[in-house]
């Protein structure tokens, strides 16, 4: 009967020791949530100007040329912003750029350019003297 009991105890030894050793690591603890990204605000939209004389306007395909001292540009624009525009006009439009495309925030014409105002001055003051 003592050899019995040996037996088992020592099957109940080994399945304990087997049990132990056979058991899955530990799983390692869950990483804490990252906090959310906060929503991207789209980029402020950059408006620029140019100043210049209109060189083209195409009004089926709603776009201006303006070439300025330093560029030439052709912007996109509405109807409306077109209806009084003619190539030749001197115009100032603000403008933005989005996805590589020009649209027209606003077109004005501009009075006559800056030399033009000074010769007329000049003009003027001839007659003046003149007179």
């Amino acid at each position: 009967m003592k050899k019995i009991i040996a037996v088992v105890m020592a099957l109940v030894f080994a399945l304990t020791v087997t049990a132990a050793f056979a058991q899955q690591p530990a799983a390692k603890p869950a990483e804490p949530a990252k906090p959310a990204e906060p929503a991207k605000k789209p980029a402020k939209e950059t408006v620029k100007s140019i100043t210049g004389e209109v060189t083209a306007v195409d009004t089926v395909g709603k776009t201006v040329t303006v070439k300025s001292t330093k560029q030439e540009l052709t912007i996109g624009v509405t109807d409306e912003q077109i209806k009084d525009v003619k190539a030749g006009d001197r115009v100032a439009v603000k403008y933005s750029e989005k996805d590589g495309k020009l649209t027209a925030k606003s077109v004005k014409k501009s009075a006559a350019k800056k030399a033009e105002k000074k010769d007329m001055k000049k003009d003027e003051k001839k007659t003046d003297k003149k007179q």
